[in-house]
């Protein structure tokens, strides 16, 4: 056997040929290890389907790592002395392999690197810790951007990364001459129109042993396993994002932001999984979807609005997230402390709104933005939920979330606990955006536009009812001045039925976990 001189650890999160740490390597000399942990795997109990794709995922990429040349060292959490946790299984290989230099490239969560960076001591070894260059913006040139700053915002961000990459740019200057198309991006869907149905992949040897492996080790974690249809490989990555330029990017732009019930994919992407496992990167989505509109066959809004997401948005998150942490997965500016509610798991609510977005997330590891920020979400911070609680479910129940990138979504943009460190206003709204974007609300037992009453929707009053508990904070941002001054139209009736409706719903959610029932109607007055 060669003597190796160093060890590179790669994650589920890191599989990509080009990473920075395997770049160092002698593939004659020098070993990868990966490997599968019940740590990881458990340290939040993860959607079944998302621990099925990283661990196929990983086996998969392990296989192509060895036919480039790599010496790999894999261990499988099925194996007889998995040790269960990264140190262990990092120690152990450095023991066997005779092993005095590890190479890492920095992992994406805090509690991650702050495990990392006390390795050279414990294993008495040199530990290098690369950054991930996979990223388009350095956490220095992040840091930079921020400095100073008392509030940031993506859109100026985005801005900066625009001309970094010279993305849709022509002579300096954005091409259309606007920065963002968002306005145009917020249609309804029209009911003829028809979806193109997302890619699938047959399940080869390697993926349904994986399968039945993660229905053995973690039966009760959360979520269906099955029917999975996932890429697992950078070829099937590949294809996925050739499907969406050729099928669905012409029309994403005008409807990302719909919703309609029993249609989970509509017009999006699905790669936000791949690239934040690494097999595809960032930039080579972004260019693809520039090239279409340069081809023109799809529009400067759609082209412009996906890309937003990933060169705006994707890079924006992460550099917030190292920028503050730690701490930041403490902050609940708005003092939110109720718990969350059992329908959160199991999808057992009359708000139909809220059902079909958990039976989404609960059968696909998936569901669109908006329905995880202004259905989801939206009720989350109307009902003042606690951060901590809301965090580590939108952490387990999505395939595509990390911490650096789920935590700034949720404790920024979606509960506002940061006080308005990322966004500029909560996004708060009643049914009737719901409404707007949807047809959930025709299948609803709710109706949309009783505003009080059993049959109105609880998102009309528990909206008020946010606005009033909060107005000492809220009523002098300018964007949220407009509201306000409708606030102060109501009568003082309205202003106490708002609050005697909230109040119901909230006791019969710490009673049962669901909302109001007809004996909880019961105890109204009028």
């Amino acid at each position: 056997m060669n003597t190796p001189t160093k060890l590179c650890l790669v994650l589920g999160d890191q599989l990509t040929a080009s990473l920075s740490s395997i770049r160092t390597l002698d593939p004659k000399h020098d070993w990868i290890l990966m490997a599968e942990v019940a740590q990881e795997a458990k340290y939040v109990k993860h959607h079944k389907k998302k621990i099925a794709f990283i661990f196929s995922a990983m086996r998969h990429f392990a296989a192509e790592l060895k036919s480039s040349g790599y010496q790999v060292r894999y261990r499988r959490i099925d194996d007889g002395d998995n040790k269960g946790g990264l140190f262990d299984e990092v120690l152990l290989a450095t023991q066997e392999l005779n092993v005095k230099h590890v190479v890492i490239t920095k992992p994406g969560e805090y509690r991650l690197l702050a495990q990392f960076e006390t390795w050279s001591s414990q294993l008495g070894t040199q530990v290098d810790l690369l950054d991930d260059d996979r990223f388009l913006a350095t956490q220095t040139e992040f840091e930079q951007w921020a400095k100073g700053k008392k509030q940031l915002r993506m859109e100026f961000f985005y801005r900066v990364m625009r001309q970094k990459w010279n993305v849709l740019m022509e002579n300096g200057k954005p091409i259309g001459g606007k920065w963002n198309y968002d306005q145009q991006n917020r249609k309804k869907l029209p009911k003829q129109l028809a979806i193109p149905e997302p890619d699938n992949f047959a399940l080869d040897a390697c993926t349904e042993e994986v399968i039945k492996e993660v229905e053995q080790r973690f039966a009760e974690h959360f979520g269906d396993l099955t029917p999975f249809h996932y890429a697992v490989t950078r070829t099937q990555a590949l294809s996925v994002l050739t499907s969406f330029i050729d099928n669905r990017l012409a029309l994403f732009g005008d409807y990302q932001d719909a919703m309609q019930q029993g249609q989970d994919w509509l017009f999006h992407s699905h790669i936000s999984l791949y690239i934040n496992v690494g097999l595809l990167t960032p930039l080579e989505t972004i260019r693809a979807a520039e090239q279409a509109y340069y081809a023109g066959t799809a529009p400067l809004n759609a082209v412009e609005g996906f890309i937003r997401q990933v060169l705006g948005w994707r890079e924006y998150v992460r550099g917030l997230y190292w920028f503050s942490m730690p701490g930041y997965e403490k902050r609940n500016g708005l003092q939110a402390t109720r718990p969350l509610p059992d329908f959160f798991w199991t999808g057992k609510t009359k708000m139909n709104c809220l059902s079909e977005c958990i039976r989404n997330t609960r059968e696909n590891a998936y569901a669109h933005h908006i329905q995880r920020l202004m259905v989801l979400g939206n009720f989350a911070l109307l009902a003042g939920l606690n951060p901590e609680e809301v965090q580590e479910w939108y952490l387990l129940v999505y395939i595509d979330a990390f911490e650096w990138v789920e935590l700034p979504n949720v404790n920024g943009m979606i509960l506002f606990a940061d006080d308005g460190l990322l966004a500029s206003k909560p996004y708060a709204a009643s049914g009737a955006y719901i409404n707007k974007m949807s047809n959930y609300c025709q299948h609803c037992h709710y109706k949309v536009n009783v505003k009080l009453g059993e049959d109105a929707c609880p998102f009309n009053y528990l909206y008020w009812h946010f606005l009033i508990k909060h107005k000492d904070k809220f009523a002098n941002n300018p964007r949220m001045a407009m509201i306000y001054r409708t606030l102060e139209k109501k009568t003082e009736e309205d202003v106490q039925a708002i609050k005697v409706h909230s109040h119901a719903f909230f006791e019969q959610l710490k009673r049962s976990g669901e909302e109001l029932d007809k004996n909880a109607q019961a105890t109204f007055t009028f």
